[in-house]
């Protein structure tokens, strides 16, 4: 190293030593300084003003191009950011380059939004002071500055994130309809979500970046990271994920001052000596979803109690860094998508394929994290009447509990394919709208098929994202013969979506259509017997069966709950009899497991 750059390093560790002075991207003329930058990381733009923004950038720089890909509930538009030396600009162009795509997307949480402020200011530097347009060698980039449009431009303001600190004014965390954006990649109800399906399933993108702030304990570090790497992600991606991305991705960050850390959840809520755990990335996140679409996602997650300051420009280096990687590791990376789509394509190719792994647990085993907290006390609240825990301000370090171990606990054997009944088309549209290969059949179906009987259904006490989940069900198959009209919907396995699909319609799916309240119908009772009908009726079944009338006297005797219960006593013998509804609880969706016969 120079003499000079010797002592300007050592500058800026000296710097990096000191509370409240940090590291700083070169300075950028001042029209073009965000208004972050002008405040001194006190403010952030409105809408509008981000609006404006990111039109400057388009009309400023032939490498940038601002698309609206869709109009919110409340009218706003949904703006993306492509930035592309080639001018790729729409994804014919972008496929053609031979190029990764990378989507950052910033204020799915609207009160989240150091990752639209880090953003805004990196496209300035790769397109207008063309400091970073470097980063444009290797990829395309595309930035939602802002997913949450309504959340941003109809609830900005000081009161909306009471755990975090700065800027003054931000947005809320839900959408107009109060649904959290980051709870539907799987059910797609809010009308934002569904544009952004069409933007990922029309774009493709080889990574996508989700910036967010964190909740949780006070610790040192500023930034955090999650990604699909386990059991709950492709193997080629997540070996691309843990061995080559996210080691670049911190060495940068924590050499440009930031220190950073795997995305941290309290194992116990007051005593971080407890040790943390990361939980499966379920697919209603985009860390979950994205590789079910057999490519990587990176969550990123700054630290709520850190000025707002080190949160984006922490933000900022992790755009940087993962740009580099992207374009220096493109080909393992479109290398790891290939063959991710490879084993997809591998699922339900014959009736004899290997299980599917839907639902995956933490194992009990415990690793080791080296923790780098501040210190802690617990004291007993006069308020809430709970144990609290209270932070301060000195550093500790300590090795605690870290919980990271997924293992599966449920597999079911891919069909061949599935056949939804024309009636459930909006089933149809919804896979479809995530890019599923969907074909209607012009004429009638018969065959023998898999069908799907749920069993002791149970559903959230709450509404959950505005729907009540199924949270228990006993799932049962059987062979069946069974026809379906002409107007049948048939989704083929055997292709890249593979994973998806059965996530979506497999019931025991953790965001199956199912699971989410979509087929809630099929579990309620259509007719019933009236009870003075139904008592004559069983009191000549006993006196003409008596292996029922056996069982019936066995199930009073041994099953207490039952004997308590003059309905239950009831339907035991109404669902012996020709009047049962005997497609009450049978999921509509049919499981084809021997090849279709078309005519």
């Amino acid at each position: 190293m120079k003499p000079v750059a010797a002592a300007a390093a050592a500058l800026l560790l000296s710097c990096l030593a000191l509370p409240g002075i940090l590291p700083a991207q070169a300075r950028a003329p001042d029209e073009w300084l965000t208004r972050a930058e002008r405040t001194g990381f006190k403010e952030t733009e409105n809408y509008e003003d981000t609006r404006a923004y990111a039109r400057r950038l388009d009309e400023a720089s032939p490498w940038i191009k601002l698309v609206s890909f869709g109009t919110s509930p409340q009218g706003r538009d949904l703006m993306l950011l492509v930035a592309s030396k080639d001018g790729a600009f729409d994804p014919a162009a972008a496929r053609a380059t031979g190029k990764p795509v990378v989507l950052v997307q910033n204020g799915i949480h609207s009160g989240e939004i150091e990752g639209k402020d880090a953003s805004l200011m990196l496209l300035r530097d790769i397109a207008v002071t063309r400091e970073k347009a470097a980063l444009l060698d290797g990829a395309i980039l595309l930035v939602m500055p802002l997913f949450n449009v309504d959340g941003y431009g109809g609830r900005f303001g000081p009161h909306t994130r009471i755990n975090q600190n700065g800027p003054a004014e931000s947005g809320w965390r839900t959408t107009a309809q109060n649904l959290n954006l980051n709870r539907d990649y799987m059910k797609a109800d809010a009308p934002e979500m569904r544009a952004w399906l069409a933007v990922y399933d029309a774009w493709q993108p080889a990574l996508l970046i989700d910036d967010h702030t964190t909740d949780g304990a006070d610790f040192q570090y500023v930034i955090g990271y999650d990604m699909a790497m386990r059991d709950d992600a492709p193997a080629p991606i997540g070996a691309w994920a843990r061995d080559v991305f996210l080691p670049y991705v911190t060495e940068h960050v924590e050499r440009a001052g930031y220190p950073t850390s795997p995305y941290l959840d309290l194992r116990v809520p007051t005593d971080p000596a407890q040790g943390f755990l990361s939980d499966q990335n379920t697919a209603r996140y985009s860390t979950g979803y994205t590789p079910l679409r057999n490519r990587p996602s990176l969550l990123v997650e700054t630290h709520m109690l850190k000025p707002y300051e080190p949160r984006v420009r922490a933000t900022y280096e992790t755009l940087v860094a993962a740009l580099e990687v992207v374009g220096r590791e493109a080909a393992r990376l479109q290398e790891a998508i290939r063959d991710a789509e490879r084993e997809a394509s591998g699922i339900g190719r014959t009736a004899e394929g290997d299980s599917v792994t839907l639902r995956l647990r933490l194992a009990d085993s415990l690793g080791t994290f080296h923790y780098k907290g501040v210190e802690w006390r617990n004291e007993l609240s006069e308020v809430s009447g709970a144990v609290r825990v209270v932070y301060g301000t000195k550093p500790v370090e300590l090795d605690v509990p870290y919980q990271e171990t997924l293992v599966p606990t449920l597999k079911v054997r891919p069909p061949l394919g599935y056949l939804i009944p024309p009636e459930w088309s909006g089933i149809a549209d919804r896979l479809r709208a995530h890019g599923i290969p969907v074909e209607r059949l012009e004429t009638p179906v018969r065959g023998t098929f898999e069908v799907i009987r749920i069993s002791s259904v149970k559903w959230s006490e709450a509404p959950f994202e505005g729907r009540h989940l199924l949270v228990a069900g006993d799932a049962r198959r059987a062979l069946e013969p069974d026809s379906l009209p002409a107007g049948a919907f048939w989704v083929p396995l055997g292709n890249a979506y593979s994973r998806l699909t059965m996530q979506l319609l497999e019931p025991e799916g953790p965001d199956s259509f199912v699971a989410w309240g979509f087929f809630d119908a099929i579990f309620e009772d259509k007719e019933y017997a009236e009870d003075y009908v139904m008592e004559t009726l069983a009191r000549e079944m006993l006196a003409k069966d008596p292996q029922l009338k056996e069982e019936f006297e066995a199930k009073v005797a041994s099953d207490s709950a039952f004997r308590a219960n003059p309905a239950a006593r009831l339907e035991f013998f109404y669902r012996r009899t020709p009047w049962w509804d005997d497609r009450k609880d049978r999921y509509p969706v049919l499981r084809v497991v021997t090849p279709l016969a078309r005519p």
